[in-house]
Formats: structure tokens, C-alpha cells, sequence
């Protein structure tokens, strides 16, 4: 048996695999967990634990934990909307990387975007092909629902079900079957709090966050409970969150983030900017040294304009600023 359970104790089983534990429940074997020295092997006989090895498998396949780990995607371009060659042939983003796209009101940022998420293979309007770790991926990444590529962050965020932070968050961990469900919901609840700058208590109802409320819970949620390794962010400038936090944290997390703003600070906080114009990603820009230099000169501008901002929601005047 590959995974070694028969010389596993239950509390190492049980941290590897938590939701074990409704296996056992279903089997009349709920009291295992009272016995957490206890060795497999010494309480269950070989067809057991082969029944065992089994559901670990499928839950895993459910889940997502037995997919190859996504270390990077290739975007292979396809045509304009003339119908010409686009420009960058072929635009990878690594681990790890954040990679800002950037364009005018239509220039087909959103359908870059888009692309990305269909895991496109010639079959889009722009005939872009989308690979993972160099290889054409497997058909779950299109059509099964129990492997998403991409997580989407969108500008538009609405809760519609009547549920408060806590309860919602609770019902994300329960349906990944994630360890310590309530260290990561804290974990989640505390990181929102700091990227929205607005505190909100784990039982404020979901419907009644704000704007900025809302995508910094999202964020903070697709960090830590999300299997999906690339996240796709539309234009968060006028979320009212702490950006370069909120790009930390995803980082952090080792998740791939692509970006379509307008804002020139996340431009520049990006690993590079792919500039789209006729539907097409016309060239990749790296940052120089002297636009460091001014992303920290707009981040001051930033950070001023967030206290005049603060200023006026307190009801204060702006006559010396």
C-alpha cells in the first residue's frame, strides 16, 4: 500500500487526511478518534484498510489533492481582431509571479482573462492556446468542476444568501475538508480585516459588507481555502483594500496572479505588464529602476489621498490639506 496507512497512528492519519474521520463515522467506527496512538495496522485487517486507501483516493480526486501542482501556465498567442498575428507569441507566468495587464476600455484585457480560465486551445475568438507546465492540459481543467484552474476576482462582488462571515467561510471550509477549519477561518477573518482597513466581526452578515469589505474577504478566502493555483483579479484600484497587501498574500500562498488594472501603482507593483491593444498583447514590459522610483513617489500620493479620503468619512473638513 503506497501511502504506508498500516504503520500510521490515527492522529497522524487524521492530520494528513481530516476528512478521514467521516469514514470512519460511516463505518461504525467513530470512536477512533479516542485512540489517537493507536497504529492502523494493528486495528484494521488489509481489506480495511485497502477500503480505506480507496476513499482517501477519491476524496483527493474530489478535492483536488492529487493533481500535479501547476508551477506555471503558457499563454501562446493567437490573432487580433483584425485578424493579424498578435505581437508576444507566447507570455508564461510562474508561481509566485503577479503580472499586471494593461490596455484602454475595450482593448481585450477581459478577454485575456478569459482565455486564461477556458484553458483555450485554438477554440476562442482570439485563437489562443492556454498550457500547464508546458504540456496541453488534461480535459478536468476545462470541464470538471472539481478542478478549477482559476480562481476570479471580478470588480463586481454581491453576497446574495443570508448567511454572516463566519457561517459563510465555515461552509467553504467544510465543503474543501480542510484541516484545522477553524484556525484557517481565523486566519482568513483577520487578513480581511487588514486589507479592508474597515473592521467587520466574523458575525456580520455577508450581505451588509461593503465593496471593499466583500473583495477583501474574497482575497483572504482564495488565498487559504482555494485549490485553484492561478488567480485572475479585474480591476480591484477602487476596491478600498490595501493592494500591495493583498498581492502579498497571494504570493504568499504560491498562487499565480494576473491582473487587469488601470491604476498605475499595480502596474508597477507587478513582475511585469503585458500592454493589450486591438484584442491582441501588443509587448511585456519588465519595470526599470527608475519607475521603482516613482511607484514609491504614487504610493506617497497614494497614502495621502487614503487620509483625505479617511478624513472626509469622519466627517472632518478639508480646508488645509
Amino acid at each position: 500500500m503506497s501511502r504506508g496507512l498500516a504503520t500510521l497512528t490515527v492522529a497522524d492519519m487524521l492530520d494528513r487526511w481530516p476528512f478521514a474521520a467521516q469514514h470512519f463515522a460511516d463505518g461504525g467506527y467513530a470512536e477512533i478518534a479516542d485512540q489517537p496512538e493507536a497504529v492502523l495496522g494493528e486495528i484494521f485487517d488489509s481489506g480495511q484498510l485497502t477500503a480505506l486507501d480507496e476513499f482517501l483516493t477519491m476524496m483527493e480526486d474530489f478535492l483536488g489533492g492529487n493533481e500535479e501542482k501547476v508551477a506555471e501556465i503558457t499563454i501562446t498567442g493567437g490573432f487580433a481582431k483584425d485578424g493579424s498575428d498578435e505581437p508576444v507569441r507566447k507570455l508564461t507566468v510562474k508561481v509566485g509571479e503577479v503580472v499586471c495587464i494593461v490596455g484602454p476600455t475595450g482593448s481585450g484585457k477581459s478577454r485575456l482573462l478569459a482565455d486564461i480560465e477556458w484553458v483555450a486551445r485554438g477554440d476562442t475568438p482570439t485563437g489562443r492556446h492556454v498550457t500547464i507546465n508546458g504540456q496541453v492540459p488534461d480535459d478536468k481543467w476545462r470541464f470538471s468542476s472539481e478542478y478549477k484552474l482559476v480562481a476570479q476576482l471580478s470588480q463586481n462582488m454581491n453576497f446574495v444568501m443570508d448567511l454572516t462571515v463566519e457561517e459563510f467561510l465555515s461552509l467553504h471550509a467544510e465543503s474543501r475538508q480542510v484541516g484545522d477549519p477553524a484556525g484557517k477561518i481565523q486566519r482568513i477573518w483577520n487578513w480581511a480585516n487588514e486589507l479592508a482597513g474597515e473592521p467587520f466581526a466574523l458575525d456580520t452578515p455577508v450581505t451588509s459588507l461593503s465593496g471593499g469589505q466583500s473583495r477583501a474577504l474574497m482575497i483572504a478566502d482564495t488565498a487559504v481555502l482555494s485549490a485553484s493555483p492561478v488567480v485572475l483579479i479585474d480591476e480591484i484600484e477602487n476596491a478600498g483594500i490595501d493592494r500591495q497587501q493583498a498581492l502579498d498574500i497571494l504570493i504568499r500562498e504560491e498562487k499565480i496572479v494576473l491582473m487587469a488594472t488601470h491604476d498605475p501603482i499595480l502596474a508597477l507593483m507587478g513582475d511585469r505588464r503585458v500592454v493589450i491593444n486591438n484584442g491582441a498583447m501588443r509587448k511585456v514590459i519588465e519595470p526599470s529602476e527608475a519607475e521603482h522610483a516613482n511607484l514609491e513617489e504614487l504610493r506617497a500620493i497614494d497614502e495621502r489621498m487614503m487620509g483625505l479620503r479617511h478624513r472626509l468619512r469622519m466627517g472632518e473638513r478639508l480646508d488645509e490639506i
